[in-house]
Protein backbone atom coordinates (compact mmCIF):
# COMPACT_ATOMS: atom_id res chain seq x y z
CA UNK A 1 0.00 0.00 0.00
CA UNK A 2 1.43 2.96 -0.89
CA UNK A 3 1.18 5.93 1.81
CA UNK A 4 -0.01 9.28 0.37
CA UNK A 5 0.92 12.68 1.18
CA UNK A 6 -1.06 13.89 3.51
CA UNK A 7 -1.61 17.41 2.26
CA UNK A 8 -4.22 20.04 3.66
CA UNK A 9 -5.35 21.22 1.14
CA UNK A 10 -5.90 19.29 -2.66
CA UNK A 11 -3.70 19.43 -5.59
CA UNK A 12 -3.57 18.44 -8.75
CA UNK A 13 -2.42 14.71 -9.11
CA UNK A 14 0.04 15.94 -11.39
CA UNK A 15 1.92 17.86 -8.96
CA UNK A 16 2.61 14.61 -6.29
CA UNK A 17 5.08 12.39 -7.45
CA UNK A 18 4.48 8.32 -7.14
CA UNK A 19 7.09 8.16 -4.93
CA UNK A 20 7.71 4.52 -3.25
CA UNK A 21 6.81 5.70 0.29
CA UNK A 22 9.35 4.94 3.14
CA UNK A 23 7.18 2.96 5.18
CA UNK A 24 3.95 1.47 4.31
CA UNK A 25 0.87 1.71 6.53
CA UNK A 26 -0.49 -0.89 8.48
CA UNK A 27 2.63 -3.02 8.41
CA UNK A 28 5.93 -3.59 9.79
CA UNK A 29 8.68 -1.51 9.26
CA UNK A 30 11.51 -3.88 6.29
CA UNK A 31 14.72 -4.25 7.18
CA UNK A 32 16.95 -1.61 7.02
CA UNK A 33 19.01 -2.10 3.79
CA UNK A 34 21.80 -0.46 2.50
CA UNK A 35 19.63 1.10 0.41
CA UNK A 36 17.16 2.18 2.93
CA UNK A 37 19.71 3.59 4.85
CA UNK A 38 20.73 5.63 1.89
CA UNK A 39 16.86 6.96 1.36
CA UNK A 40 16.72 7.93 4.81
CA UNK A 41 20.26 9.86 4.47
CA UNK A 42 18.85 11.86 1.16
CA UNK A 43 15.34 12.64 3.03
CA UNK A 44 17.49 13.86 6.45
CA UNK A 45 19.50 15.89 3.76
CA UNK A 46 16.56 17.38 2.00
CA UNK A 47 14.36 18.04 4.94
CA UNK A 48 17.21 19.68 6.98
CA UNK A 49 17.84 21.76 3.86
CA UNK A 50 21.74 20.79 4.50
CA UNK A 51 23.29 23.40 2.76
CA UNK A 52 21.58 26.00 4.78
CA UNK A 53 21.92 24.91 7.46
CA UNK A 54 25.91 23.73 7.43
CA UNK A 55 26.21 27.62 5.99
CA UNK A 56 24.57 28.56 9.78
CA UNK A 57 26.90 26.07 11.20
CA UNK A 58 30.06 28.05 9.72
CA UNK A 59 28.46 31.57 10.86
CA UNK A 60 28.24 30.17 14.11
CA UNK A 61 31.63 28.61 14.38
CA UNK A 62 33.13 31.76 12.51
CA UNK A 63 31.53 33.96 15.55
CA UNK A 64 33.23 32.05 18.35
CA UNK A 65 36.27 32.55 16.50
CA UNK A 66 36.41 36.02 16.07
CA UNK A 67 35.58 36.30 19.83
CA UNK A 68 37.67 33.50 21.72
CA UNK A 69 41.72 33.85 22.37
CA UNK A 70 42.07 30.11 22.78
CA UNK A 71 41.36 27.41 19.60
CA UNK A 72 39.55 24.51 21.57
CA UNK A 73 36.73 21.95 21.27
CA UNK A 74 34.67 24.23 23.11
CA UNK A 75 33.98 25.48 19.40
CA UNK A 76 31.55 22.08 18.96
CA UNK A 77 28.90 22.62 21.16
CA UNK A 78 27.03 25.88 20.15
CA UNK A 79 27.75 25.08 16.48
CA UNK A 80 26.53 21.73 16.72
CA UNK A 81 23.56 23.30 18.89
CA UNK A 82 22.73 25.83 16.19
CA UNK A 83 22.99 23.28 13.75
CA UNK A 84 20.35 20.93 15.48
CA UNK A 85 17.84 24.18 15.97
CA UNK A 86 18.56 25.22 12.29
CA UNK A 87 17.55 21.59 11.02
CA UNK A 88 14.93 21.66 13.20
CA UNK A 89 13.17 24.94 11.27
CA UNK A 90 13.85 23.52 7.67
CA UNK A 91 12.22 20.53 8.44
CA UNK A 92 9.56 22.43 9.94
CA UNK A 93 9.24 24.80 7.19
CA UNK A 94 8.89 21.67 4.83
CA UNK A 95 5.75 20.36 6.88
CA UNK A 96 4.42 24.70 6.55
CA UNK A 97 5.04 24.76 3.05
CA UNK A 98 3.79 21.11 1.42
CA UNK A 99 1.26 22.09 -0.33
CA UNK A 100 3.01 24.82 -2.00
CA UNK A 101 6.37 22.74 -2.47
CA UNK A 102 3.94 20.31 -4.23
CA UNK A 103 2.62 22.70 -7.03
CA UNK A 104 6.08 23.76 -8.18
CA UNK A 105 9.12 21.52 -10.44
CA UNK A 106 11.53 22.42 -7.90
CA UNK A 107 10.00 21.26 -4.72
CA UNK A 108 7.39 18.57 -6.02
CA UNK A 109 10.00 15.70 -5.14
CA UNK A 110 10.72 16.96 -1.81
CA UNK A 111 9.89 13.94 1.00
CA UNK A 112 6.55 15.35 1.71
CA UNK A 113 4.84 16.37 -1.72
CA UNK A 114 6.94 13.09 -3.32
CA UNK A 115 5.15 11.05 -0.27
CA UNK A 116 8.68 9.39 0.56
CA UNK A 117 7.10 10.54 4.35
CA UNK A 118 4.09 11.34 6.45
CA UNK A 119 3.58 14.88 7.80
CA UNK A 120 4.22 12.94 11.45
CA UNK A 121 7.82 11.90 10.60
CA UNK A 122 8.54 15.27 9.60
CA UNK A 123 7.23 16.81 12.77
CA UNK A 124 9.06 13.84 14.41
CA UNK A 125 11.88 14.97 13.11
CA UNK A 126 11.43 18.41 13.95
CA UNK A 127 10.98 17.63 17.60
CA UNK A 128 14.27 15.43 18.20
CA UNK A 129 16.72 17.92 16.59
CA UNK A 130 14.89 20.98 18.63
CA UNK A 131 15.35 18.68 21.74
CA UNK A 132 18.85 17.79 20.63
CA UNK A 133 19.88 21.33 19.81
CA UNK A 134 17.99 22.69 22.96
CA UNK A 135 19.85 20.03 24.99
CA UNK A 136 23.27 20.78 23.87
CA UNK A 137 22.79 24.61 24.02
CA UNK A 138 21.55 24.44 28.13
CA UNK A 139 23.45 21.63 29.47
CA UNK A 140 26.48 23.44 28.09
CA UNK A 141 25.22 27.01 29.82
CA UNK A 142 25.13 28.67 26.46
CA UNK A 143 22.00 30.46 27.37
CA UNK A 144 22.61 33.15 25.04
CA UNK A 145 22.84 31.64 21.95
CA UNK A 146 19.67 28.90 22.68
CA UNK A 147 17.51 31.96 23.15
CA UNK A 148 18.99 33.52 20.10
CA UNK A 149 18.53 29.97 18.11
CA UNK A 150 14.49 29.50 19.64
CA UNK A 151 14.11 33.21 18.80
CA UNK A 152 15.60 32.42 15.08
CA UNK A 153 13.50 29.56 14.77
CA UNK A 154 10.60 31.37 15.72
CA UNK A 155 11.11 34.19 13.62
CA UNK A 156 11.56 32.02 10.56
CA UNK A 157 8.71 29.82 11.13
CA UNK A 158 6.13 32.01 12.84
CA UNK A 159 6.89 35.35 10.97
CA UNK A 160 8.88 34.81 7.85
CA UNK A 161 7.08 31.66 6.58
CA UNK A 162 3.18 33.38 6.96
CA UNK A 163 4.22 36.74 5.75
CA UNK A 164 5.20 35.42 2.37
CA UNK A 165 1.65 34.91 1.66
CA UNK A 166 1.00 38.40 2.46
CA UNK A 167 3.80 40.21 0.61
CA UNK A 168 6.55 39.54 -2.17
CA UNK A 169 8.90 41.80 0.16
CA UNK A 170 8.96 39.18 2.79
CA UNK A 171 12.78 38.51 2.59
CA UNK A 172 13.68 41.30 3.73
CA UNK A 173 12.28 40.99 6.84
CA UNK A 174 13.34 37.40 6.89
CA UNK A 175 16.87 38.20 6.08
CA UNK A 176 17.23 38.67 9.76
CA UNK A 177 17.09 34.81 10.29
CA UNK A 178 20.76 34.02 8.48
CA UNK A 179 21.85 37.33 10.62
CA UNK A 180 21.81 35.49 14.12
CA UNK A 181 23.90 32.17 14.24
CA UNK A 182 27.36 34.45 13.88
CA UNK A 183 25.76 36.65 16.97
CA UNK A 184 25.14 33.21 18.95
CA UNK A 185 28.71 31.89 18.04
CA UNK A 186 30.09 35.60 19.53
CA UNK A 187 27.77 34.91 22.34
CA UNK A 188 29.22 31.09 23.14
CA UNK A 189 32.86 32.58 23.19
CA UNK A 190 31.56 35.63 26.03
CA UNK A 191 30.95 38.81 23.37
CA UNK A 192 28.67 41.42 23.58
CA UNK A 193 26.01 41.25 21.25
CA UNK A 194 26.67 44.95 20.63
CA UNK A 195 29.69 44.25 19.42
CA UNK A 196 30.92 46.34 16.20
CA UNK A 197 33.16 43.91 14.92
CA UNK A 198 30.04 41.00 14.79
CA UNK A 199 27.38 43.14 14.01
CA UNK A 200 29.26 43.97 10.53
CA UNK A 201 29.32 40.24 10.09
CA UNK A 202 25.93 39.74 10.64
CA UNK A 203 24.85 42.66 8.82
CA UNK A 204 26.76 41.39 5.81
CA UNK A 205 24.91 38.36 5.95
CA UNK A 206 21.72 40.41 6.06
CA UNK A 207 22.35 42.00 2.81
CA UNK A 208 23.54 38.74 1.23
CA UNK A 209 20.38 37.20 2.02
CA UNK A 210 18.34 39.24 -0.07
CA UNK A 211 20.00 38.81 -3.55
CA UNK A 212 20.60 35.24 -2.55
CA UNK A 213 16.61 34.84 -2.55
CA UNK A 214 15.82 36.53 -5.49
CA UNK A 215 18.49 35.20 -7.85
CA UNK A 216 16.50 31.96 -6.47
CA UNK A 217 13.25 33.20 -7.83
CA UNK A 218 15.25 34.55 -11.12
CA UNK A 219 16.22 31.33 -11.40
CA UNK A 220 12.87 29.49 -11.33
CA UNK A 221 10.52 31.96 -11.49
CA UNK A 222 8.01 29.90 -14.16
CA UNK A 223 7.25 27.98 -10.93
CA UNK A 224 6.85 31.13 -8.79
CA UNK A 225 4.25 32.47 -11.02
CA UNK A 226 2.28 29.21 -10.47
CA UNK A 227 1.95 29.90 -6.31
CA UNK A 228 -0.61 31.75 -4.89
CA UNK A 229 1.46 33.90 -3.15
CA UNK A 230 2.60 37.06 -3.34
CA UNK A 231 5.49 37.06 -5.78
CA UNK A 232 8.22 40.10 -7.44
CA UNK A 233 7.66 37.83 -10.67
CA UNK A 234 3.86 38.61 -10.60
CA UNK A 235 4.46 42.59 -10.14
CA UNK A 236 7.28 43.91 -11.80
CA UNK A 237 9.26 41.80 -15.09
CA UNK A 238 12.31 40.14 -14.61
CA UNK A 239 14.25 42.85 -16.32
CA UNK A 240 13.35 45.31 -13.12
CA UNK A 241 14.08 42.55 -10.65
CA UNK A 242 17.29 41.77 -12.16
CA UNK A 243 18.11 45.32 -11.64
CA UNK A 244 16.63 45.46 -7.93
CA UNK A 245 18.96 42.35 -7.43
CA UNK A 246 22.08 43.69 -9.03
CA UNK A 247 21.84 46.59 -6.63
CA UNK A 248 21.52 43.94 -3.36
CA UNK A 249 24.73 42.43 -5.04
CA UNK A 250 27.01 45.47 -4.99
CA UNK A 251 25.39 46.04 -1.47
CA UNK A 252 26.59 42.74 -0.40
CA UNK A 253 30.39 43.48 -1.90
CA UNK A 254 29.94 46.92 0.25
CA UNK A 255 29.60 45.14 3.19
CA UNK A 256 32.25 43.05 2.56
CA UNK A 257 34.83 45.07 1.47
CA UNK A 258 33.66 47.37 4.53
CA UNK A 259 34.45 44.06 6.96
CA UNK A 260 38.55 45.23 7.61
CA UNK A 261 37.51 48.25 8.72
CA UNK A 262 36.28 46.73 12.17
CA UNK A 263 38.98 44.80 12.85
CA UNK A 264 37.77 41.68 12.17
CA UNK A 265 40.56 40.32 9.76
CA UNK A 266 44.57 41.14 10.92
CA UNK A 267 46.92 39.46 8.45
CA UNK A 268 47.23 41.86 4.78
CA UNK A 269 46.93 38.95 2.67
CA UNK A 270 43.59 37.82 4.21
CA UNK A 271 42.66 41.68 3.86
CA UNK A 272 43.89 41.68 -0.14
CA UNK A 273 41.82 38.56 -0.32
CA UNK A 274 38.57 39.81 0.95
CA UNK A 275 39.20 43.20 -1.50
CA UNK A 276 39.63 40.95 -4.17
CA UNK A 277 36.81 38.29 -3.96
CA UNK A 278 34.61 41.88 -3.28
CA UNK A 279 35.83 43.04 -6.96
CA UNK A 280 35.48 39.49 -8.05
CA UNK A 281 31.76 39.23 -6.79
CA UNK A 282 31.59 42.84 -8.69
CA UNK A 283 33.10 42.10 -11.86
CA UNK A 284 30.39 38.96 -11.75
CA UNK A 285 27.23 41.62 -10.73
CA UNK A 286 28.03 43.09 -13.91
CA UNK A 287 27.91 40.27 -15.98
CA UNK A 288 25.17 38.90 -14.54
CA UNK A 289 23.31 42.69 -15.18
CA UNK A 290 24.32 42.45 -18.87
CA UNK A 291 23.27 38.71 -19.65
CA UNK A 292 20.31 37.85 -20.50
CA UNK A 293 17.33 36.90 -19.57
CA UNK A 294 17.98 33.13 -19.39
CA UNK A 295 17.61 30.96 -16.24
CA UNK A 296 21.31 29.51 -16.49
CA UNK A 297 22.48 33.04 -16.34
CA UNK A 298 20.73 33.60 -12.57
CA UNK A 299 21.87 30.30 -11.86
CA UNK A 300 25.09 30.64 -12.12
CA UNK A 301 24.91 34.36 -10.48
CA UNK A 302 23.21 32.42 -7.77
CA UNK A 303 25.63 29.71 -7.26
CA UNK A 304 28.61 32.64 -7.54
CA UNK A 305 26.80 35.28 -4.53
CA UNK A 306 26.45 32.00 -2.28
CA UNK A 307 30.24 30.93 -2.87
CA UNK A 308 31.20 34.67 -2.08
CA UNK A 309 29.19 34.51 1.42
CA UNK A 310 31.39 30.70 1.98
CA UNK A 311 34.76 32.32 0.84
CA UNK A 312 34.08 35.71 3.37
CA UNK A 313 33.42 33.34 6.14
CA UNK A 314 36.16 30.94 5.47
CA UNK A 315 38.57 33.74 5.11
CA UNK A 316 37.48 35.29 8.61
CA UNK A 317 37.84 31.76 10.20
CA UNK A 318 41.25 31.61 7.97
CA UNK A 319 42.45 35.03 9.41
CA UNK A 320 41.89 33.88 12.95
CA UNK A 321 43.76 30.66 12.57
CA UNK A 322 46.76 32.79 11.82
CA UNK A 323 46.21 34.47 14.93
CA UNK A 324 45.74 31.63 16.88
CA UNK A 325 49.17 29.63 15.44
CA UNK A 326 51.19 32.53 15.46
CA UNK A 327 50.78 33.80 19.03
Amino acid sequence: MKVKAQLSNPVSPNCVSTARPLYAQGNKAPALTRSKWSELWHIFLELSKIRITLLATLSTATGFLLKTETLSLEILIPSLGIFFLACAASALNHLQERNIDALMARTKRRPLPSGKIQPLHALIFTFLFLLSGSFLLLVGRYFAAFFLGIFALFWYNLIYTPLKKKTAFAVIPGALIGSIPPLAGWASAGGNLHDPQILAVSFFLFIWQIPHFWLLLLSFHQDFELIPFPSLVKQLKVRQITRITFIWILATAVSAVLLPFFGIVQFPIITTALIVSTFWITYQAIRFFHSSEQSPAFRTAFREINIFALLILSLISLDRFLYFFST
